[in-house]
């Protein structure tokens, strides 16, 4: 291993929970040393639980062996499902193992039994489907499918029974997060259908200590996520729904749900545009999440109320006009010790205008470890000052991040916020960034602390739909839209095109300026401009 290799493994390792440590290792050592088998004696007289769907899944499912997952399709021939297939990436086979195709709104009850029974008949050879992860959110999909249609075998619920087995003896206490928080819910899904009291103890435990430890005061999930949080919401109100449908257990943990879901819906509707988008940031794709609007209207129909309140400890401030709605990335990468969706992107900003999207996030496509993943995740794919062609915090691999940018300071007031981050220490440089909001203007202010020959380079993504662009000297045009953004002191303002990302593994070209500077620039941005 090379010297800077070493270096990214130190740096990303320090910051992980001993827990984290600790579960690698003895996980390694246990599977290599210990061939065990979870097999266990179904539960006697299972009585079967109410479920009601309140919210279908996305359409991935197309009949006769044929799916579609992150805007790739394919039809499995000679009546045989590969449920290993990995041309597509893990991601992709990850999708096809969840079976999340069972709860869409037009799939028949004898499709999804025959998927079901394919899969147990290929039990021996899983591969990906045997991981936690696909497990608990099989568990989940199968268990609403199953109790909603009233079918009861005894082949179907041995085989999910010795699976959630697996899932009791290896969770994902070597990633934490999101992870295990989706072990948590499985859990508790697969403890109301066995009626199993050690799955849900344990189910209990982790959705309390987890949710305590992820969702933040102001409600956001702390992997800062707009599109994770949806998901992690989803579970939440599902879980609401199973408790109150299913008298098993009576204690304090359905108050417990309903007040982080409340908290959830809460950070939710304050970080939503108009237009029912959500800022595509950290990780963040469409079509993958529930919407915004879906989840409001769950929430709705299990008679959930909550506040808007200030979002604060997320790092995320929305700036909302009359006219147009500013969304802003003033906060560290979080977690320390679970940051695989963050990006370089401190200070990046989206711009919404009319509802419309003008300045955005270029987005992510793929979550393999590639050239594009490392693009996307970097700091010139944001909205935001890059220094010596140098990222803020060191992105690695898929999902991993080194040296990162702090928060050092952060001013706020009406209309204007401002902060510092050290991502640039290392070259003596802090940056230092200003939002100073009008009603039909954003003046924005970036300085550097050191004089330099490096290169200074501000960026600005436009959607997509932003086509007829005129650059002159210190002053942009966007033609259709009636914006002019002014600069102060430049060295050079160029306009280029970059890959937009629509969801996995699907673009559109769009424009973008990358603004040269000395240790300063001003930026206006004028709204209704002519």
């Amino acid at each position: 291993m090379d010297r800077n290799r070493l270096n990214l493994y130190l740096n990303t390792v320090k910051r992980l929970k001993i827990r984290q440590l600790y579960y690698q290792v003895y996980y390694k050592l246990r599977n290599k040393l210990f061939k065990r088998n979870y097999k266990k004696e179904l539960p006697e007289n299972l009585e079967a639980i109410q479920w009601q769907d309140q919210l279908f899944n996305n359409h991935s499912y197309n009949g006769g062996k044929s799916f579609s997952f992150l805007n790739i399709d394919f039809k499995f021939k000679e009546n045989h499902i590969d449920w290993n297939k990995s041309d597509f990436g893990k991601l992709w086979t990850y999708n096809l193992n969840y079976f999340d195709y069972l709860n869409q709104s037009n799939i028949t009850t004898q499709e999804g039994i025959a998927l079901i029974k394919d899969y147990i008949g290929n039990e021996d050879i899983l591969k990906d489907g045997l991981e936690p992860y696909p497990i608990s959110l099989r568990g989940i999909n199968w268990i609403k499918f199953l109790s909603k249609n009233s079918i009861s075998e005894n082949i179907i619920d041995q085989f999910l029974y010795n699976h959630y087995q697996t899932l009791l003896h290896n969770l994902e206490y070597h990633l934490l997060g999101n992870h295990l928080l989706e072990n948590g819910f499985s859990l508790l899904f697969g403890s109301y259908y066995f009626k199993d009291e050690v799955l849900y103890v344990k189910g209990k435990k982790i959705i309390i200590d987890e949710l305590n430890e992820e969702i933040l005061k102001d409600g956001g999930h702390f992997e800062l996520s707009p599109m994770y949080h949806q998901i992690i919401l989803y579970r939440l109100l599902d879980c609401i729904n199973l408790i109150r449908l299913n008298k098993w257990q009576q204690d304090n943990l359905l108050h417990f749900l309903e007040e982080k879901a409340k908290s959830m819906l809460s950070w939710l509707s304050g970080i939503t545009y108009s237009n029912g988008n959500i800022p595509m940031v950290n990780d963040a794709a469409f079509d993958i999440a529930p919407t915004s609007s879906e989840l409001f209207g769950y929430a709705n129909k299990l008679n959930l109320k909550w506040e808007k309140l200030p979002l604060s400890d997320s790092g995320y401030r929305k700036f909302q006009k009359s006219e147009f709605e500013l969304f802003v990335d003033v906060g560290n990468i979080g977690p320390n010790y679970q940051s695989g969706h963050a990006h370089a992107d401190t200070f990046s900003f989206e711009l919404y205008f009319k509802s419309q999207p003008i300045i955005v996030d270029s987005g992510i496509s793929t979550y393999e470890n590639n050239e594009l993943r490392k693009l996307q995740r970097a700091t010139k794919s944001h909205n935001t000052v890059e220094v010596d062609q140098c990222d803020q915090s060191q992105m690695w691999d898929a999902f991993r991040v080194a040296k990162r940018a702090h928060i050092i300071n952060l001013i706020e007031k009406d209309n204007h916020i401002e902060a510092s981050h050290d991502g640039y220490k290392e070259l003596g440089i802090i940056h230092t960034r200003k939002f100073d909001v009008g009603h039909q203007n954003i003046v924005i202010h970036d300085s550097l602390t050191a004089k330099n020959s490096l290169s200074h380079l501000a960026f600005l993504h436009f959607h997509p739909q932003i086509e007829e662009i005129a650059v002159g000297e210190n002053l942009v045009d966007l033609l259709n839209e009636n914006i002019t953004i002014k600069f102060k002191n430049t060295r050079a303002i160029s306009k280029g095109l970059y890959e937009y990302s629509l969801g996995f593994n699907k673009f559109k070209s769009a424009n973008m300026l990358t603004i040269s500077f000395d240790n300063w620039l001003e930026t206006n941005i004028c709204l209704n401009s002519k």
